[in-house]
């Protein structure tokens, strides 16, 4: 793999680790998969003579953003207006949805990773977890293999998280049979999987991450076993929490969610959960002394309209905090970038009714890059420094909606947001995404396929 300079950009967002910091009038170096040297005219001395040189003037550079929650799958069920949250309640949502979830293909389930990876990347997002917790039996047991597939196919670093349900509705949950598991399968999937795909070393593009989907649909044993799994393989371990199920939990075990996980060992630097909105500050305290992370996804926010997530408690008392694009079941796109201007806005719309101050705004930008490093149990990617892996994105300022807006360009996507794809998006040293175009595949060739397997869904 041969080096890529970038002359002459406009602003470099960089973090040598001790927080982000914005260079002006520099220029990026890489080497192969790593960042070489960031800095005031630099030359490819040494590379290969056939390192690539792209102007980059009136570009502002920015790490890549790691997505840390997500459902590839349910992309193939986006802007139903039959699914109207604002009409349905919680239980009614899941009895309409699930179904539909359950007729889903193998073909499906890779075509719908393909598309929702595409978007990301056309957003700046260059590494992706996946909650894929849906396998009806039809579709077989290769459906995190052929994620893995389709995330070759674009370049995306990714962390497949393999989740499962394993409690019958009989016994309470909302699944139905035909996507249930037990736990033997899923245990049994993860270690093939982990043993099959996980790269732990450095610049890895490859991780598999235990993920039960919800305490709430799993049998208790169902935890125990992952966290055995998990930490017996070193892998890190996800699931949904404090998402309106705590009081069910209570009521069947005598413990809240945050509790009841953590009794099990299903908590430390190696877990992380997503959503949290219902989590008391107790709760939260108990998640920060854990070192246990939250995958926070603002846009769902938008629809349960339970709680805007107290993202500035769980700042101030030390949280770990990733941002979720969340699957188009509560989101219905793919645009992580989106998420870092939806979520400073979230709370800014509930800042006097909060405890403490909302974040500054670059905070936000970090949720979404050196934060989700940090979930996944990444210190390769993330921020832009040199050793770092070369992942980044590129917007060109030039642009009238930019004007006035160039001073301060780490707080210029939490704040002004933006409303285009990104001018270049850069994967492990390769351009992916530029000038409108994937370099890896056929956009109009991938659509075709997406929508030909989206087409086999009766009633879509």
């Amino acid at each position: 793999m041969s080096g890529i300079l970038l002359k002459n950009c406009a602003a470099v967002v960089v973090d040598d680790g001790n927080g982000a910091t914005c260079l002006r009038d520099v220029d990026l170096l890489t080497d192969g998969a790593e960042i070489k040297a960031i800095g005031p005219n630099l030359d490819a001395t040494g590379l290969p003579e056939n390192t690539v040189v792209r102007d980059a003037s009136g570009w502002f550079v920015y790490p890549g953003l790691v997505n840390t929650h997500h459902h590839f799958f349910q992309t193939f069920v986006r802007n139903r207006a039959d699914l109207d949250w604002t009409k349905l309640s919680v239980i009614e949502w899941l009895d309409m949805i699930y179904p539909i979830f359950s007729r889903l293909t193998e073909e499906c389930f890779y075509h719908s990773s393909v598309t929702a990876m595409a978007e990301l990347i056309k957003h700046g997002c260059t590494t992706a977890m996946d909650h894929q917790y849906c396998f009806p039996r039809h579709a077989g047991k290769g459906l995190v293999d052929r994620q893995f597939e389709a995330a070759e196919l674009l370049g995306m670093r990714f962390h497949a998280g393999r989740g499962c349900n394993t409690l019958p509705k009989s016994e309470g949950s909302t699944i139905p049979d035909a996507m249930r598991e037990t736990t033997d399968e899923f245990i049994s999937d993860c270690e093939r999987l982990i043993d099959a795909y996980h790269d732990p070393a450095p610049f890895s593009m490859r991780q598999v991450v235990v993920a039960p989907c919800q305490p709430v649909n799993c049998y208790k044993e169902t935890f125990v076993e992952s966290v055995a799994l998990a930490r017996d393989k070193g892998v890190m371990m996800h699931t949904h929490v404090g998402e309106g199920e705590s009081p069910v939990i209570e009521a069947r075990t005598g413990l809240r969610t945050v509790d009841y996980c953590e009794d099990i060992g299903f908590a430390g630097p190696d877990a992380f959960y997503a959503h949290c909105w219902e989590l008391s500050h107790d709760e939260l305290r108990k998640m920060a002394a854990s070192g246990t992370g939250v995958s926070h996804c603002p846009e769902p926010v938008y629809l349960v309209g339970e709680e805007v997530t107290d993202i500035p408690a769980m700042q101030a008392l030390g949280v770990r905090i990733g941002l979720g694009a969340d699957g188009a079941a509560s989101n219905d796109n793919s645009n992580l970038m989106h998420c870092i201007h939806s979520g400073y806005m979230l709370q800014c719309l509930v800042a006097a009714s909060r405890a403490h101050p909302v974040p500054e705004p670059a905070a936000f930008l970090d949720y979404a890059s050196k934060g989700g490093a940090s979930l996944l149990g990444r210190k390769d990617i993330g921020r832009l420094a040199p050793g770092m892996a070369a992942d980044l994105f590129a917007i060109d300022s030039r642009r009238m909606e930019y004007v006035g807006t160039r001073h301060d360009p780490i707080s210029l996507i939490p704040k002004v947001g933006i409303g285009t794809n990104t001018d270049m998006t850069m994967i492990n040293g390769e351009i992916v995404w530029e000038n409108g175009v994937f370099t890896r595949v056929d956009e109009a060739e991938i659509f075709e396929g997406a929508e030909k397997a989206l087409a086999t869904l009766d009633g879509n």
